[in-house]
């Protein structure tokens, strides 16, 4: 069976320049090896964490929607990768939403000491963030990693690769960058060769 990476699409765009940045980053983890699941999070039926604390007693919400239906399917993924473009310094809501979800993961590692991720596969698993701003502002970013960061933490996906593109207001297309979209490409393809043995972990 072939390594296992979900593509979280945070735009609502499905043609827009965040989502042609995960496209060609899941062509380069498809390319070395690895089946890829995309996820367009703004298409999901969900609801924000409303923090009803079931899951400090148990590994699943009590709120059943699309995120509690993929709690396994991010139990037993081998890699991440997120896309995403920045909206008022941060993560826009949707996909922020569908991250507080995860406090499942967070109760199960932090509160009962008992992680939902199996050791071997916290052994592996990465996180690539793609991300886009619009301004060209030294702290675009600073909220988007911080909150991936966490994410990442809570699930056992270690935060390991960015590309993080800064002033889309004036370049308007990455069609017109296409160094940009091959370096998308590139690192997909080193997360997914991490997993499949193209690249040697360096850890």
């Amino acid at each position: 069976m072939k390594p296992q990476i979900v593509a979280l699409l945070g735009s609502p765009l499905p043609e827009g320049n965040t989502a042609k940045l995960l496209k060609k980053s899941v062509s380069g983890a498809e390319a070395a090896g690895c089946d890829v699941q995309v996820i367009r999070v703004t298409e999901l039926s969900l609801s924000g964490c409303m923090e009803h604390y079931f899951c400090r007693d148990h590994e699943t919400c009590m709120m059943e929607d699309d995120v509690s239906m993929l709690y396994p399917v991010f139990r037993e993924m081998d890699s991440l990768i997120i896309a995403t473009p920045v909206m008022t310094m941060g993560i826009p809501g949707h996909l922020k939403s569908f991250i507080d979800r995860f406090q499942v993961f967070f109760c199960a590692k932090y509160v009962r000491n008992d992680r939902l991720v199996r050791k071997e596969k916290r052994k592996i698993r990465r996180t690539l963030l793609l991300s886009i701003s619009g301004m060209n502002l030294p702290e675009n970013f600073d909220g988007v990693t911080l909150s991936t960061r966490s994410f990442c933490d809570v699930i056992d996906c270690r935060y390991d690769d960015e590309l993080l593109i800064r002033d889309m207001d004036n370049k308007v297309d990455l069609d017109r960058f296409p160094d940009l979209l091959e370096t998308a490409y590139q690192k997909g393809f080193r997360l997914g060769g991490l997993l499949t043995g193209l690249y040697q972990d360096p850890v």
